[in-house]
């Protein structure tokens, strides 16, 4: 019985460790980092940069390293994907809250987050296709809007 026991917590213990800790937990517990949540989509669009970089670098060698171009590959899609569940599970799950008033500068506000969240989603997607670098500068240009949007003209303190 005790085995049962003890491989049903061992179960319990890895599915609830397997989803993203970077996206923080989906419980009122009042804990938040939104800056260092900026910070990371940074070091994400900063990484998926490096991954073009070296996925062209490596495609253009012969004989082609097939086994660090795949390895690369999947970085940028990791960084990727890591920018798209941020933006899901953190900013529009749990941050950015629709005001009660449908008009006036708070609603615009929100808008503009929706709006620019929903770029950065999709850019991040498109980086995961290709190798150019078109993506990553806009990227940088969205969550650099992103942070003044999110926190005001002063651009980076947890409100």
């Amino acid at each position: 019985m005790n085995r049962h026991l003890t491989a049903a917590l061992t179960v319990i213990a890895l599915v609830a460790l397997s989803g993203s800790a970077f996206a923080h937990c989906q419980i009122p517990c009042g804990i938040f980092e939104d800056e260092l949540r900026v910070q990371l989509m940074e070091e994400d669009i900063t990484t998926i940069e490096k991954s073009m970089q070296e996925i062209t670098s490596l495609s253009a060698k012969t004989p082609v390293n097939f086994n660090q171009l795949v390895r690369w590959v999947m970085n940028k899609e990791d960084h990727a994907n890591k920018i798209m569940a941020l933006v899901s599970d953190y900013f529009l799950s749990q941050r950015v809250k629709k005001p009660a008033e449908t008009a006036g500068d708070e609603y615009q506000r929100y808008l503009t987050q929706l709006t620019l969240l929903h770029e950065i989603t999709v850019t991040a997607m498109k980086s995961k296709q290709t190798t150019d670098l078109a993506h990553v500068a806009k990227l940088r240009e969205l969550v650099s809007k992103f942070r003044v949007a999110y926190f005001g003209e002063e651009g980076g303190h947890s409100h």
